[in-house]
């Protein structure tokens, strides 16, 4: 088949290499435009080693935009990791309209950052959906729909990257599949269940040790890798990444203060929550790298009785 892709990143381009590798025709590729300084998205840089047409619009609702997605006599379009605004006008352009992609399982966690919530949440599943896009956000019926259980252990980094990132590129594939053979099911999203939720950014990745030890821990698997859940420490902001989690079953009755590091080992060091401990494995303290726990301990710059969150 002869596809447009509309996307950006790493997604984005896994999704160009796999309909390239089975031998689809791309005939051309649109990119939102790179912010100053940054480097050349990755999905650009891939299709221009390929030899294949990229355009860069500020905005796909102008003319040169519909124009160039006419001009492509695409059989079908493929949105793969989508930022901007793509109109009605626009996505039902080629022969057999667009797909996109979006990873939750819709109506479920409209909005952004659809990964990070559902694991702040406790959520023991989520998944990815395959629909068409209309103007409202991830709103369109649906085409298909992959599931995947969130372990108590995953981050949002292993949710992604080892299960809705192939699953995403495969899915793609399929639907596009059945959509230009006219085998599709499209199935309108019930609104009584949808939900939205809006970007995870720092303002929600910020650690209340007041909380219960589970709340804690999902905030900060759903932030590891990014935007890596924080705190306070002497004036300084303190994320953490690589975690464990301890009930008061584990060792008996809580001890220390809320937010006070209660322990401290070779290798990580324990911080009080309510009915438990978080034990920190890899974190970022101020303006420094990610590093192992046993590093900032070996430091100094972690001791005990030291409080977070003050």
């Amino acid at each position: 088949m002869k596809i447009a892709i509309v996307g950006q990143q790493d997604f984005g381009k896994a999704v160009l290499e796999a309909f390239l590798a089975r031998g689809d025709v791309v005939a051309g590729v649109f990119c939102a435009p790179e912010k100053p300084g940054a480097k050349a998205d990755a999905l650009k840089v891939a299709a221009q080693e390929k030899g294949i047409k990229v355009f860069q619009f500020p905005s796909l609702k102008g003319d040169d935009a519909m124009a160039a997605m006419k001009a492509l006599g695409a059989d079908i379009g493929i949105m793969a990791f989508v930022l901007q605004f793509a109109p009605q006008e626009f996505v039902k352009i080629p022969r057999h309209g667009t797909i996109q992609f979006h990873p939750s399982l819709l109506p479920r966690y409209r909005g952004p950052s659809s990964i990070n919530w559902p694991i702040s949440r406790g959520d023991a599943k989520t998944g990815l959906t395959i629909f068409r896009p209309t103007d409202g956000l991830d709103e369109g019926p649906v085409i298909l729909q992959k599931e995947t259980p969130i372990g108590p252990d995953d981050t949002l980094g292993t949710v992604y990257f080892d299960r809705l990132f192939p699953l995403g590129v495969a899915a793609m594939l399929e639907a596009a599949d059945l959509v230009v053979a006219g085998r599709q099911r499209e199935i309108v999203q019930d609104e009584s269940q949808a939900t939205y939720e809006g970007w995870f950014r720092k303002g929600e990745a910020r650690i209340n040790w007041a909380n219960h030890v589970d709340v804690v821990y999902n905030l900060i698997r759903a932030c590891n890798p990014a935007p890596g859940a924080w705190s306070s420490l002497e004036g300084k902001e303190i994320q953490i990444f690589d975690a464990r989690k301890h009930s008061v079953r584990t060792f008996g009755a809580v001890k220390g203060k809320i937010g006070e590091v209660v322990e401290v080992a070779e290798k990580s060091f324990q911080v009080t929550a309510q009915g438990g401990r978080i034990e920190v494995l890899r974190a970022k303290l101020g303006d420094g790298k990610k590093l192992a726990a046993s590093e900032l301990i070996a430091s100094g710059l972690i001791k005990s009785g030291m409080l977070l969150g003050g």
